[in-house]
């Protein structure tokens, strides 16, 4: 008998608590006291914000209060996402051992090429889009991210079966300039769903579990074994919900950008996303850094890598801005998925660049 995949299905869970079961999955994987796991969940209406967002600045907090549409924050980076029963979230968490030595982007591409092979044995053309989504004829169908905790890989993906994409396009600010990017008039033709091309032959959700299950074994050579969340992954969750990821403050972590208090904003895309960096000033001469703030829809591990580079850049001269983030990377025990050091610098020279036009600096 070889290495095992334990599949569950945990159905429809409250946004923030099923949040909460991934990091006690995660936990768990690393103490041993699980196999790797492949979970299946879903949503209620929810409105899911990726790990370095801006709360306000991506979703109509007034519009989802009005239309009873939760809101939770991922422990993923990534874009925002709207969420109901209609679609089919899969997460994974696997040893390096049963994965490789590959980077963050190698193994996403695995990851999303086996879920693409799923997707297609269902009677539709997927492929996978660098950076991370997979595509039916260049529309989104599934959107995936994760990053690396110690020696897990934890890999989070949907599968669009059936959505209300007026819904989607209410609840989430969708920025104009990643639709141009695409040569995209709306948000509702950036994706499609299932349901929308195969109709009444579209599948029920126990055989697109199953096509997945059974791509994700094949590509990684694992057995598939049917599973449950354990008491201890329940109690475990039951804490992580209760302390942080349940919590207003955890959703709310970064909320108000101070570019609204007039300090300086910079905006940089690149093939890992779209990074937005808010910096404030000191001294007489305004040429030291108080404070910085980086935002965005990229990938990064560990999660709290963006938190370490905020403080260690606290108090830098602004001449030597550029240096300091590349000493950081450089020291920095850290997996990008597309994003780069320099996308990070890039970022933060936009908003001095503004600032010097403006005549701040």
């Amino acid at each position: 008998m070889g290495k095992t995949l334990r599949v569950i299905d945990s159905g429809v869970m409250e946004g923030r608590r099923n949040i909460a079961i991934g990091q006690a999955i995660i936990e768990s994987h690393q103490s041993g006291s699980i196999p790797d796991t492949l979970r299946f969940l879903r949503f209620p209406p929810t409105a899911l914000l990726g790990r370095h967002q801006a709360l306000g600045q991506e979703i109509d907090l007034d519009y989802c209060a009005q239309n009873d549409i939760a809101v939770a924050r991922r422990i993923t980076g990534g874009g925002a996402i709207f969420l109901d029963p209609g679609q089919l979230g899969w997460e994974l968490a696997l040893k390096r051992s049963t994965i490789g030595r590959g980077s963050l982007t190698d193994l996403a591409r695995e990851i999303c090429e086996a879920a693409a092979e799923g997707i297609s044995s269902l009677g539709v053309a997927a492929r996978f889009r660098p950076r991370n989504d997979i595509e039916v004829n260049g529309r989104k169908i599934s959107g995936t991210g994760g990053f690396f905790d110690a020696n897990t890989l934890f890999f989070q993906g949907t599968v669009l079966v059936d959505l209300d994409p007026g819904v989607m396009v209410s609840a989430l600010r969708v920025p104009q300039a990643k639709l141009e990017k695409r040569a995209l008039d709306t948000a509702e033709q950036r994706v499609v769903t299932l349901r929308e091309l195969l109709g009444d032959e579209t599948p029920g959700l126990g055989r697109i579990q199953d096509a997945l299950s059974a791509a994700f074994a094949s590509r990684f050579g694992l057995e598939i074994q049917a599973g449950e969340l354990s008491s201890a992954e329940l109690d475990l969750s039951d804490e992580l919900f209760r302390e942080e990821i349940g919590t207003e403050e955890f959703v709310g972590e970064i909320e108000e950008p101070p570019a609204a208090r007039g300090d300086l904003a910079g905006q940089h895309s690149s093939a890992g996303g779209t990074i937005t960096t808010y910096l404030r000033l000191e001294g007489p001469a305004q040429n030291r850094l108080r404070g910085a703030l980086i935002t965005g829809d990229f990938f990064i591990t560990p999660p709290r890598t963006i938190l370490d580079l905020e403080s260690s850049l606290r108090g830098v001269y602004l001449d030597d801005l550029e240096s300091s983030v590349m000493d950081f990377f450089a020291s920095a025990p850290v997996d990008m998925l597309s994003v780069t050091p320099q996308d990070f610098v890039a970022s933060i020279n936009k908003a001095l660049e503004d600032s010097q036009a403006d005549g701040v600096v």
